[in-house]
């Protein structure tokens, strides 16, 4: 990986599209890069760019598509498969000298044909555009509005490149060749791309990611908790903190340490303390010691820094650096920021990061919000510490014995612009703790992946002002256990924090139970991850990503699939007579069954069906199809960056099905070499009473333990069953629902086995057994705040054996309210 402050060429690096896909004339050029992807550039002086740009890294997106040029007098069209170009070069870039219209059906009524200066309008009642992502949430209490995305129920999109800087061979940015050095957004030529993929919402993500650069592989222990929390920790605080954790069984993986880790009182002369690379010393006395305590702890460690005042003179960094730039220390001098000098950003990460790095810093937290101007026209500061902390990250370093290594590089910090993919995990602002801005982050985060963003970290809670609400805070740390990461997240307030014993005791043991929930399913969203770079897919997506031609996908923009779960987040506050919280869903066409609860439900319709699901505080809605299997880590005590031994494997009953584990070395960029996947096979015979699930590996050895334990989960299922492993027996224990994430069904041990060699788990005399329906309805009389009596007569209603209309009728007339019929009415 090359570096910004490397020696390769500041020429600008070349990223032509192959010569065959071009259609040009003296000031306009067209480039079928795919049959539903062209490039439309502008330039007054011919001055089209080949080289690659902040946004674009590469326009070979493979063999030239088939097209048809009809040329006529002022009159070029450009016909591809899927797409026609219509363009009067007499009337150059407008309204109606360009157009593109596409050639296979949409959903949007109004869909299909794209004019040159067409602009989507966040505000519009019924959203064409599916909308993308915004640059920061920063004081924002519930919903904003975000920017376009790529994907539209129109079938088209476009991405406006023309003010985006070149990249250079040395990873340094220059202008175009058009550019005015003042004012580039003077700048009259336009470089466009146009995206008509209709609803093949996937493949319009595959080649953006072609075009733009993959998601890269993030570090594996950043998919489990975080601990994050604005507060004067000292190094003993911090550490007890952390083992009171690990005493809670509360798994942690990364460790945030706001801005107090350093100096932040200091002389008024030079400025306030926000910005700060120096460790205060009387908090902690021995950073060395204190980092290596966290990492034996199974931690990566972030410090935040708001880099905007530079180096002053109470820095420790403050003499290397000036030295570096050719001043004087004596005179103590500012030395200001300057991300866009060279110079300036070698010094700052060599003296002010490599130093605390070497200490055993992992990454960074930008929190950059100090504007958008650099000395270069055009650059943003957010993007380019983005783009320099993301590589300086993976460079080459010198451990034990002058050897070389690379680590997998990261950065933590806010969107720039819509290649901010590149340059994970994103950070997404200090929101106000309320139940409006918990309504939205289900609706932010999933939408983000429309532009490609998969990776935003939330303040899981809320960060600011706000109120105290044991319900909201459980609420959403249960979204947070099923968001791209977990952070927990609160301002400076004594009283404003997440662990989860200074909540109500049914708010406490709901987030005890979704923070151990987090941990087990690193494993499982750890292989989404792995796709994500590979192939695309978003690991938390809206469900139009998947089901782009069913309507009602599009319907709650609230529900989201995590992989291959439905999650359906609850965030309103519960009912206070039945403790039941109510949230509307659309369930596609299929048989799901609920995690938490073990519910079966079914929609044979093709388009689905909508539901309204009820739940108590302890539980959210999480549905996974008939015959998924879910792979996560069973042991508490394995930390999240390592491939665990312990297994655990939860068997979706009633249909056959399989998941392939993906694990890696952890090396930067691991080739087959460092990658081992792990195939559960299940084969289920409703009739038969049996079940089969094979386990097979393929991959080197020494990349995940050469023998596993593994526990299988059954969900929803009993029988009097019998299991043999490998043809040999092995007991069956029936297990009782936990309340939490995990309904009631069978568990099978497998015991220490060696996947490499295979195992095959049969069982025989086993079923679908899902709640009954009057275990159900007792669970929800049970605890409702209302007349005994009531309660009989409905009870009477259910013994009595009605079921559909009659049973909802007759409990009607036992006096339930609306919102206990709606929570029978989903379980009957």
């Amino acid at each position: 990986m090359a570096s910004p402050l490397s020696s390769a060429s500041n020429d600008p690096r070349p990223a032509p599209a192959p010569v065959g896909a071009v259609v040009a004339g003296p000031d306009w050029r067209f480039t079928v890069l795919t049959s539903r992807l062209i490039r439309m550039e502008y330039s007054r002086d011919g001055n089209f760019v080949d080289a690659a740009t902040q946004l674009v890294v590469s326009r070979d997106l493979g063999p030239i598509p088939d097209f048809e040029v009809r040329r006529g007098e002022d009159r070029v069209e450009i016909i591809t498969e899927h797409l026609h170009l219509t363009y009067l070069p007499a009337r150059g870039f407008s309204r109606s000298g360009l157009s593109v219209t596409l050639r296979t059906a949409v959903i949007g009524v109004h869909g299909g044909t794209w004019r040159y200066g067409d602009r989507w309008a966040p505000e519009e009642a019924y959203r064409t555009n599916l909308g993308g992502t915004v640059r920061t949430l920063d004081t924002v209490d519930g919903a904003t509005a975000v920017q376009p995305g790529l994907l539209s129920i129109t079938g088209h999109s476009v991405i406006d490149d023309s003010g985006s800087l070149l990249i250079q061979e040395d990873e340094w940015v220059c202008p175009r060749p058009h550019s005015d050095a003042a004012n580039t957004a003077t700048a009259p030529d336009k470089d466009l791309y146009f995206f008509g993929y209709g609803q093949d919402y996937r493949a319009a993500l595959r080649d953006f990611f072609t075009l733009t650069g993959p998601t890269p592989l993030i570090p594996r222990a950043l998919l489990g908790n975080w601990w994050s929390r604005f507060h004067r920790y000292s190094e003993e605080s911090y550490l007890e903190l952390m083992d009171r954790f690990a005493a809670e069984r509360l798994p942690f993986s990364v460790a945030v340490i706001d801005m107090d880790w350093h100096l932040v009182n200091i002389d008024p002369a030079i400025g306030n303390g926000w910005t700060g690379y120096t460790w205060n010393r009387e908090l902690f006395p021995d950073p060395e010691r204190f980092l290596a305590a966290l990492h034996e702890r199974g931690m990566q460690v972030t410090l935040n820094l708001h880099p905007a005042a530079g180096i002053r003179r109470h820095e420790d960094a403050y003499e290397p650096v000036a030295r570096a730039l050719g001043l004087d220390p004596a005179t103590g001098a500012d030395i200001p920021f300057n991300i866009g000098d060279k110079d300036f950003t070698a010094a700052y990460l060599e003296h002010a990061h490599h130093t605390l790095e070497a200490q055993g810093v992992d990454f960074w937290w930008l929190d950059w919000q100090q504007g958008g101007d650099t000395d270069i026209p055009g650059l943003d500061p957010l993007w380019m510490l983005n783009h320099v902390h993301y590589l300086d990250s993976g460079r080459e370093r010198s451990g034990p014995g002058r050897t070389s290594y690379r680590r997998r590089p990261i950065t933590f910090s806010r969107f720039a612009d819509a290649s901010s993919h590149r340059t994970p995990i994103g950070f997404s602002g200090d929101t106000v703790t309320s139940w409006e801005s918990l309504r939205f982050q289900p609706e932010f985060t999933a939408t983000s992946a429309n532009i490609g963003y998969y990776w935003w970290s939330n303040d899981i809670g809320g960060h600011m002002l706000g109120v105290k609400d044991d319900q909201m805070t459980a609420r959403w740390v249960q979204l947070g256990c099923f968001s791209p990461i977990n952070r927990m997240h609160s301002t400076m307030s004594m009283f404003n924090s997440k662990e989860p014993w200074r909540y109500s005791r049914d708010a406490h043991a709901t987030m005890d139970a979704y923070l151990r929930l987090r941990h087990r399913l690193v494993p499982y969203l750890y292989t989404w991850a792995r796709r994500a770079h590979a192939e695309g897919i978003g690991p938390v997506r809206p469900l139009y990503h998947d089901y782009p031609w069913r309507m009602g996908s599009y319907d709650n923009r609230n529900e989201f699939l995590f992989g291959d779960l439905l999650v359906m987040p609850i965030t309103r506050p519960a009912d206070p007579a039945s403790r039941l919280a109510q949230e509307e869903a659309w369930l596609p066409q299929g048989t799901w069954f609920d995690l938490p609860t073990g519910r079966r439900y079914d929609a044979a319709a093709a388009d689905g069906r909508m539901l309204t699901f009820s739940r108590p505080l302890e539980q959210v809605p999480v549905l996974a199809r008939a015959g998924s299997v879910i792979v996560g880590a069973e042991d508490l005590g394995e930390a999240a960056g390592d491939n665990p031994r312990h297994l655990s494997v939860v068997v979706v009953p009633g249909a056959d099905g399989e998941f392939v584990l993906e694990e890696d070395d952890g090396s930067p960029e691991p080739g087959p070499d460092g990658v081992v996947r792990t195939r559960f096979t299940l084969t289920w015979d409703e009739a038969a009473g049996s079940a089969r699930l094979a386990i097979t590996q393929d991959g080197p050895d020494g990349v995940v333990p050469e023998e596993r334990e593994i526990t299988v989960h059954l969900l929803s299922a009993g029988g009097q069953a019998t299991a043999r492993v490998n043809d040999t027996d092995t007991p069956v224990k029936e297990r009782p629902a936990d309340g939490f994430t995990l309904g009631g069904g069978m568990d099978v041990s497998l015991g220490t086995v060696r996947p490499a060699d295979g195992v095959v788990l049969e069982l025989s005399g086993v079923s679908t057994k899902p709640p009954s329906l009057a275990d159900e309805v007792f669970g929800i009389l049970e605890p409702a705040q209302m007349s005994y009596p009531a309660k009989d007569r409905a009870w009477g209603v259910v013994s009595s054996g009605a079921t559909g209309g009659a049973l909802i009728g007759g409990l009607r007339a036992a006096g339930l309210s609306e919102q206990l019929l709606a929570a029978i009415s989903e379980v009957a």
